[in-house]
């Protein structure tokens, strides 16, 4: 069987995947955040921290509790860091008695707080066990609840009418953690184990070389931490080599089901949707927005990695950079696929692809990250794009623009406004930055074009909190970490805010009953609407950007 026949074959398994799971696990997610009821466990959580699970909260507050939860988180795992030589299980790994140097300790808890993960260190050299457990580990998973029950809370806000309230963040998180990503996560861990990713506490195995000489594979608790990085968009990998490591990812069907994981549950969100708001297809709509987007560049990447220019071409092959085990189509689909969710862990080095599918897995990121997008991440952002394209719609036909039976006025477009124009100015100004100030240019391998694009795509990535990388920047040195640090920041919460903001504005509207000159967004018309929209605002926002780098490389 041909590379191609064999990759369409894992295309279309992975659709049918998806296919089978949206309708019962959107549906159930939709139950989780509707539903009245309180678990047990939930009710112990609710009394620990002392909050009246049944009293819902405006927007300022539930902003105050993201703001609050996420400062505390970063502040835990940056001491837990900087405590490691007092921790067990840090025993081999080249970790004993080493400290997280303060730069570093802080660009890591950032990046794993604000679902980045963003790596500039090499994990199975730096971090002990305990640190992998109970700080990354852990923040995996309320990070990505955190997401969700943002995605919520602007769900409420075109749901709910005349009333300030649009929930309760601690109740959003708890239920995202307990409900819907532990147990997934946990038979996710078990199906890992059984296709062959490792799980243990011992810090390694000696094996000795062909050549006699005795070495120490690094072993860890991989198969729990690769469940939840892929399930809940986050990517940092328990070692360095990310999933192209045999240990995280040993074989084609591992492969193909981290994929899914990495999908399944912002494609899923699209149905909760859709069942939320009382329409289905409104859902629907969205998902087909975010599916032509993720099979075009699909395409766009496969063909440019089958058709190298340059030395890979000559060779008859761009498989610098790949494994074997995976090839060109699987390590594409993999690369498009984590791009477009911020998820950020790779299969295959970034770096290493052709100047078009380079440029496509950069463009995935300046798109927004939505096709189909981070956990919870993914929905907020293409629902931004849907005021947006409403906006610009009500001002093509001359009337009030309208979404959802909501009226979009300038306090909804300002937020929108904010929303999309933060990660733009971080990653220009962050790029812009770097490359002007003198030094900084010494922590990259490549001059010219691919220089560039190797700095454009690491502020793109910490600004959209996805987190993977053209790993021929070294960014080590203090400035990146600062610099990086604060675009993850500023990338993840700014954001937030400007979609609480939102969601509050529209909640206290009353709901306002369609009429004939209301654009039906429920229809092939609307998802046409917003393609070009999403398209219009990146094109127009990074085309001079991506000219310097990806495109120029690709015409060379």
């Amino acid at each position: 069987m041909s590379d191609t026949a064999a990759g369409l074959l894992q295309v279309a398994a992975l659709l049918a995947l998806l296919a089978v799971v949206y309708v019962p696990l959107g549906d159930y997610m939709a139950r989780v955040y509707s539903s009245e009821r309180h678990w047990r466990v939930e009710s112990v959580v609710y009394r620990l921290v002392r909050v009246d699970a049944a009293t819902g909260q405006r927007w300022p507050t539930y902003a105050a509790g993201v703001l609050g939860f996420s400062f505390v988180s970063i502040v835990l795992l940056y001491l837990l860091q900087r405590l490691q030589p007092l921790l067990p299980l840090g025993f081999g790994r080249g970790v004993d008695g080493d400290t997280v140097p303060p730069a570093m300790a802080f660009n890591t808890a950032v990046s794993f707080v604000t679902n980045t993960n963003w790596q500039s260190y090499v994990p199975e050299t730096v971090l002990g066990h305990t640190v992998q457990m109970a700080g990354l580990t852990v923040q995996n998973v309320v990070s990505a609840a955190v997401g969700m029950a943002v995605a919520m809370a602007l769900v409420r806000g075109f749901v709910r009418s005349g009333t300030d309230r649009i929930g309760n963040f601690w109740v959003d998180l708890t239920r995202g953690v307990v409900r819907i990503l532990l147990p997934l996560a946990f038979v996710a861990a078990i199906v890992l184990v059984a296709m062959g990713v490792t799980m243990s506490l011992t810090s390694g195995v000696g094996v000795t070389g062909v050549d006699g000489t005795t070495h120490t594979l690094p072993l860890a608790p991989t198969a729990s931490q690769e469940a939840v990085k892929e399930l809940g968009t986050n990517g940092g990998g328990i070692f360095n080599a990310n999933s192209s490591h045999p240990f995280e990812n040993p074989n084609a069907l591992s492969n193909l089901f981290e994929i899914f994981l990495l999908l399944v549950i912002p494609v899923c969100l699209t149905r909760t949707f859709g069942t939320m708001v009382g329409n289905r297809r409104q859902g629907g709509v969205l998902l087909a927005v975010m599916g032509v987007l993720w099979g075009t560049l699909l395409a766009v990447a496969w063909f440019a990695e089958t058709h190298p220019n340059g030395p890979a071409g000559i060779a008859g092959g761009a498989m610098e950079g790949k494994e074997t085990r995976f090839g060109i189509p699987a390590s594409v689909l993999f690369g498009v696929s984590t791009t477009g969710t911020s998820t950020g862990a790779v299969n295959s080095m970034h770096d290493s692809y052709t100047g078009g599918a380079g440029g496509v897995t950069i463009l995935n990121m300046l798109l927004g990250e939505i096709a189909p997008g981070g956990v919870g991440a993914g929905l907020y952002g293409i629902l931004i794009i849907a005021v947006i394209a409403m906006f610009l719609a009500g001002l093509m036909v001359g009337r009030t623009p309208e979404y959802l039976g909501k009226k979009l006025g300038r306090v909804q477009v300002t937020a929108a406004a904010v929303y999309t124009l933060t990660m733009p100015a971080l990653v220009l100004l962050g790029a812009g930055l770097a490359i002007a100030l003198p030094g900084t240019l010494d922590a990259l391998n490549n001059s010219g074009s691919h220089g560039f694009s190797e700095v454009l795509y690491a502020y793109a990535s910490a600004s959209n909190n996805n987190g993977s990388a053209f790993a021929g920047i070294t960014v080590t040195s203090d400035f990146f970490q600062a610099t990086l640090g604060m675009a993850m920041l500023l990338g993840r919460f700014l954001p937030i805010l400007a979609v609480l903001a939102l969601a509050g504005s529209l909640a206290r509207q009353k709901r306002v009953e369609p009429t004939a000159g209301t654009l039906p967004t429920d229809q092939p018309l609307f998802g046409a609407v917003l393609t070009g929209t999403v398209v219009l605002v990146a094109a127009l926002t990074f085309f001079p950007a991506l000219a310097l780098g990806p495109l120029a490389e690709a015409l060379a």
